[in-house]
């Protein structure tokens, strides 16, 4: 086993959260509920990249940020339609989810 972070994002509704997740290349990996009609508790992932998607109340607040570090930041930005802007560290960009949390997401100068 590998040890990990896994950071928790609070969503209203994971079936419009997950396909916003997956225009990032993320994909899927499980879902689980108490009993039908429960909030639902969703894992997505791309590559060793992982994110649990929440709707319970008081697992993550509104307007998180986390950060991304991803191989093509402006391929992503064209997906969006936002424009990349260079930083000493990355080429970044940010977005929010259709909840709000914020991810900002760089890919590292070489």
């Amino acid at each position: 086993m590998n040890e990990e972070i896994v950071p928790v994002l609070r969503v209203a509704d994971a079936a419009v959260a997950v396909p916003w997740y997956e225009r990032l290349g993320f994909v899927k990996q499980w879902e689980h509920r108490f009993e039908p009609h429960f909030p639902a508790f969703v894992e997505v992932a791309r590559g060793e990249m992982r994110i649990f998607l929440s709707e319970h109340t008081g697992d993550a607040r509104p307007d998180t940020l986390i950060y991304l570090r991803m191989r093509d930041v402006d391929g992503i930005a064209a997906e969006f339609g936002v424009t990349p802007e260079d930083q000493p560290w990355a080429r970044e960009i940010e977005l929010r989810d259709p909840d709000g949390n914020r991810l900002r997401i760089g890919t590292p100068f070489d």
